[in-house]
């Protein structure tokens, strides 16, 4: 099993910033995709962002057209934890925000696909306001 742990939600102002962090812990693997998807209230969860990684070398970073240019995934591996630093945030972005992840280096379209993964954190909210 592996644990997931989100933190780093909140409360903000439309254009300023947050980093998420999702450390995880338990059952290691040597290769992992690791995502972000997040839920507003009545819709769908939907597709954040993805990187993915084999032996220490990353592969890939994916971003929603939505979020891209302004939020970047990225992992610390030593600390078995993965960022994602939101900028220019908008009242949009406003949803909990989940962590994800799977054993299988996920190919398009898998990978922005939350059915394929195998583990979740239990979320973080990011609340935007105008």
């Amino acid at each position: 099993q592996v644990q997931l742990v989100e933190s780093g939600g909140g409360l903000v102002q439309a254009g300023d910033s947050l980093r998420l962090s999702c450390a995880a812990s338990g059952r290691t693997f040597t290769s992992y995709t690791m995502g972000w998807f997040r839920q507003a209230p009545g819709k769908e969860r939907e597709f954040v962002a993805v990187t993915n990684w084999s032996g220490g070398v990353s592969y890939y970073a994916y971003y929603a057209d939505s979020v891209k240019g302004r939020f970047t995934i990225s992992r610390d591996n030593a600390k078995n934890t993965v960022y994602l630093q939101m900028n220019s945030l908008k009242p949009e972005d406003t949803a909990v925000y989940y962590c994800s992840a799977d054993q299988n280096m996920l190919p398009t379209p898998q990978r922005s696909n939350p059915a394929y993964y195998g583990y979740w954190g239990q979320g973080t909210q990011v609340t935007v306001s105008s």
